[in-house]
């Protein structure tokens, strides 16, 4: 991981994510960036709403449904997720927060990590 930038620890991240949006959540995202940010990593994802939910996100109650459902099922998954952080940067998670829009089709998950990350990549 030391010989590892900046830039390639993230794009490992997005990878994995991708990965596991699709493997997981049966779709992967349309565009996926990933920001180490001290002791967060923060990863956004655009276009992760399937063709039927961007439909019943049209009314409240639809957007709300999926919201619930997409939080219950990261919840199930937390420890995936918490992994491929752990293996790709050898940090520990803290904690982990996440929110979908469901009107730009955003998701938005952040890792909390137990040390600043972005110390290691200080020239």
């Amino acid at each position: 991981m030391s010989a590892m930038t900046k830039g390639q620890v993230e794009a490992q991240v997005s990878e994995a994510i991708i990965k596991f949006e699709k493997d997981y959540m049966g779709r992967g995202p349309t565009e996926t960036r990933t920001y180490i940010i001290k002791d967060m990593v923060l990863v956004r994802l655009k276009g992760v709403l399937t063709p039927a939910e961007e439909q019943l996100a049209k009314t409240a109650e639809g957007a709300d449904l999926i919201k619930k459902t997409r939080v219950s099922l990261l919840d199930a998954a937390r420890h995936l997720l918490e992994n491929i952080v752990v293996n790709i940067t050898g940090c520990q998670v803290r904690s982990l927060h996440t929110d979908i829009s469901t009107r730009t089709g955003e998701r938005v998950i952040i890792f909390i990590l137990e040390q600043d990350l972005e110390i290691r990549f200080k020239d």
